[in-house]
């Protein structure tokens, strides 16, 4: 267990935009940051980030809390490896509290976080007998070496070796406590009926580690070295509970800040395609590790930038591959550019053959618009046949159809009509024709056989949302105590002495006063938790509340402490109005005024609901008098009185 004092240094050394940009292309607004969601599709940015608080909100999603909490939303840590994963960020050694796990702590460690710590067993061990081993020098190591790779390369993306014996790993493993059924949820072992003790996925292979976003080794890719045994070139990790291909994009750890610096991705297809680039000194590289992109993986990139140069090879089906990438990256709102290498050079051969400058240039200068890039490889193939030209210029404009921005539509298609020569009006016509296939294009059945849908009337049930006014004021009431619980307020009794008390102590003296029922039990789990503070003589306002293990409580901080929008200077047109938190002393008494007021209401409510005609209701007549009375004084201090 992390001690509490190595939890407060992490809390109090971190920063929450720094963390959440490696995740999140930030751009400043007023005094906070905005991006786009990562966790819901959004066009307009409502991300917000608060230095000055410490503090995230997702208003599309409705998530929010700290630093850590982001962590654990993002790349689905524990609350420990999500301490665990800052402290190493920020370089906080990390304090173990020597007292005993609980069962509940013991039982959190699951098969998951076994998984993660088995692949970094494997990952150490891979390295080692790349480095390490007789084997490993002579087979690995000279492999890498021939593809020129500098050692500095070789450890920055951690490749190794598994050796020629088949069980090497898996023996190694199970000497140091890993079970069986963990090494075979991991992919890295097989254990097949003739073979009791297990053989290794990836012997005889060198080894290109995949990582999370956040450094994690999720699987690995490995590459067989002799030419005569018939089997895969490259052999992958099976998919896993925390390794799904389509999720993941090989060197994206190791690219996240040039991308994001950069504001531009390169997109290649193989895993040396992306270490070569690294080695030329282009950093903002990542592949989709011969898998076909998926929208998950550009979600990935669309964190850092909205930016993407495909480079693949120049043979067919590089060019087949670009053009699927193409429409889904359009089709996810990405600005793409395209660049095919000569015949025989791939991004790896190219980079090793060049100086950094010159593929740099190269890549500038060749990148073309997917326009110009689709109709040069298209018409090249059509030449002079009329049909086969009209089907090309077809799929220009079938590429434009998934443009999700209707002026960059325009733009796009004002750029085919000068191209070729065509009316503006024609390729809008075809344009809404691809639009309707692509919607009818949802199954292989509606692709044979398009078809009308007829459209289906259902009587939907009216809808009473009743709104309860106490919950309101109560999450306001919360609301203050954690942005202004400190403040001090100056008041006045009923003898008009002059008196200060805090907005928490003010507050939490209204509801004991009037024994108020607390209608939210998480309201009542942050009241609790004051109340507990005010004991110890402690007033536990956001900030406190920030460090507890608590997501619900983190995301209630944010909803209380980030507002989506900032006022602009409208002092500069000369006008002023005052901002909440120099109303604060009104806007307290005015809110306990209201509750009271309405938990009366409710009291008022519910002793008429329990008369009774064969009872004698004087007494409880005489109750709801006097009650009216007092909603009356207070209606008078909050000038409902007409």
């Amino acid at each position: 267990m992390i001690s509490k004092a190595t939890i407060d240094k992490i809390f109090s050394t971190i920063r929450v935009e720094e963390i959440i940009g490696e995740y999140v292309q930030l751009k400043r607004a007023g005094s906070n940051f905005k991006g786009l969601s990562p966790f819901h599709d959004e066009k307009t940015a409502s991300f917000v980030v608060s230095p000055s608080k410490q503090i995230w909100k997702d208003f599309s999603s409705g998530k929010g809390g700290t630093a850590i909490s982001f962590l654990m939303e993002i790349e689905n840590f524990t609350y420990p490896e999500a301490l665990r994963h800052a402290a190493k960020k920020y370089g906080i050694e990390i304090e173990e509290d020597t007292r005993e796990l609980t069962e509940d702590e013991k039982q959190s460690q699951t098969d998951k976080e076994l998984l993660f710590k088995i692949h970094e067993i494997a990952n150490d061990f891979f390295q080692d007998q790349l480095f390490e081993t007789e084997e490993g020098k002579t087979i690995g190591y000279s492999y890498f070496k021939e593809r020129a790779l500098r050692d500095e390369i070789i450890k920055k993306f951690q490749l190794g070796y598994s050796p020629e014996k088949k069980n090497a790993f898996t023996e190694y493993a199970l000497d140091k406590g890993y079970s069986k059924e963990i090494l075979e949820k991991s992919g890295l072992s097989i254990f097949p009926e003739n073979s009791p003790n297990g053989v290794d996925r990836f012997r005889e292979r060198v080894i290109f580690p995949i990582h999370s976003f956040s450094g994690r080794v999720l699987g690995f890719g490995a590459r067989i070295l002799k030419n005569n045994i018939k089997t895969a070139k490259y052999l992958n990790s099976p998919e896993t509970e925390i390794y799904h291909k389509s999720n993941v994009l090989y060197g994206l750890n190791q690219s996240k800040q040039a991308i994001s610096k950069n504001n531009l991705c390169l997109l290649v297809e193989g895993y040396m395609d992306v270490i070569a680039l690294h080695q030329s000194g282009i950093e903002n590289v990542v592949s989709s590790s011969g898998t076909a992109l998926t929208v998950e993986q550009i979600k990935l990139i669309k964190r850092l930038t909205e930016n993407v140069t495909i480079l693949f090879d120049g043979d067919k089906a590089g060019i087949k591959a670009s053009f699927r990438s193409i429409d889904m990256l359009l089709s996810e709102s990405m600005n793409i550019r395209v660049l095919l290498f000569p015949d025989g050079d791939d991004p790896d051969s190219f980079a090793r053959k060049h100086p950094q400058e010159y593929v740099e240039n190269f890549i500038q200068k060749e990148a073309k618009d997917f326009i110009d890039f689709k109709a040069e490889i298209l018409l090249k193939e059509a030449g002079d046949d009329p049909i086969k030209k009209a089907e090309s210029i077809r799929d220009i404009v079938k590429s434009v159809g998934f443009v999700q921005n209707a002026l960059k539509q325009e733009i796009y298609l004002k750029e085919v009509s000068n191209k070729f020569q065509l009316s503006e009006q024609a390729l809008f016509n075809e344009l809404n024709v691809q639009k309707q296939l692509q919607k009818q294009q949802t199954s292989p059945q509606q692709r044979q056989e398009p078809q009308a849908v007829k459209p289906k009337l259902e009587k939907v049930p009216e809808a009473f949302e009743t709104i309860n006014p106490l919950l309101i004021l109560e999450e306001k009431m919360v609301e203050l105590m954690l942005k202004y619980g400190d403040r001090i307020l100056d008041r006045t009794d009923e003898e008009n002495n002059p008196y200060q008390i805090t907005v928490i102590e003010e507050i939490i003296g209204h509801l004991e006063e009037d024994q108020c029922e607390i209608q939210s039990v998480l309201n009542q789990k942050i009241i609790n938790e004051i109340k507990s503070g005010i004991s110890e003589n402690e007033l536990r306002s956001g900030n406190f509340f920030m460090t507890l293990m608590d997501e619900e409580i983190t995301g209630k901080i944010a909803d209380a402490l980030v507002e989506p929008y900032e006022n602009s200077d409208w002092g500069k047109h000369q006008i002023f109005f005052s901002t909440e938190e120099e109303v604060v002393p009104k806007i307290v008494q005015d809110v306990i005024f209201r509750y009271k007021r309405e938990y009366i209401m409710k009291i008022i409510h519910d002793m008429k609901k329990g008369l009774s005609d064969s009872e004698n209701n004087e007494e409880t007549y005489k109750k709801i008098i006097s009650l009216n009375q007092l909603r009356k004084e207070i209606d008078e201090k909050l000038f409902r009185i007409l």
